[in-house]
C-alpha cells in the first residue's frame, strides 16, 4: 500500500460517491490505472507517468491476497528496474481470499 501512496494518487484521487467504508483504494487504482497520466487533479507529469504506472503495478502485485502471488523483494527490485512493457497487470485486488 505504501508504494501506491508514494505515487501520490491516494491523496489527490477524485472523491468517490461511496462512503469511505465502501471505498477500497486498490480497487479504485486498479480500475483507473490506464488513466493515470490523463486524470485532472493528479500531480503526475508526462515524464513521470511511466514511473508512476510501474510503481502502481508493483504495488498491486505486492498486496495480492494470496501470499504465493506476491513477488519476493528481489523480484520487486527487478520489476522496478525493468521496462513497463515487461510488467504484467496483476489480478484485481480483493479484500478477502476465496
Amino acid at each position: 500500500m505504501m508504494i501506491l501512496e508514494m505515487v501520490g494518487v491516494r491523496n489527490t484521487s477524485p472523491s468517490c460517491n461511496k462512503s469511505d467504508s465502501e471505498y477500497y483504494f486498490p480497487n479504485w487504482i486498479y480500475e483507473h490505472y490506464n488513466q493515470i497520466g490523463h486524470m485532472k487533479g493528479f500531480s503526475i507529469t508526462i515524464e513521470s507517468e511511466e514511473i508512476a504506472k510501474k510503481m502502481i503495478l508493483v504495488g498491486l502485485w505486492c498486496i495480492q491476497t494470496n501470499p504465493g502471488s506476491r513477488p519476493s523483494m528481489s523480484r520487486v527490485v527487478d520489476m522496478l528496474q525493468c521496462s513497463i512493457d515487461d510488467l504484467e497487470m496483476p489480478p484485481k485486488p480483493t479484500l478477502f481470499s476465496s
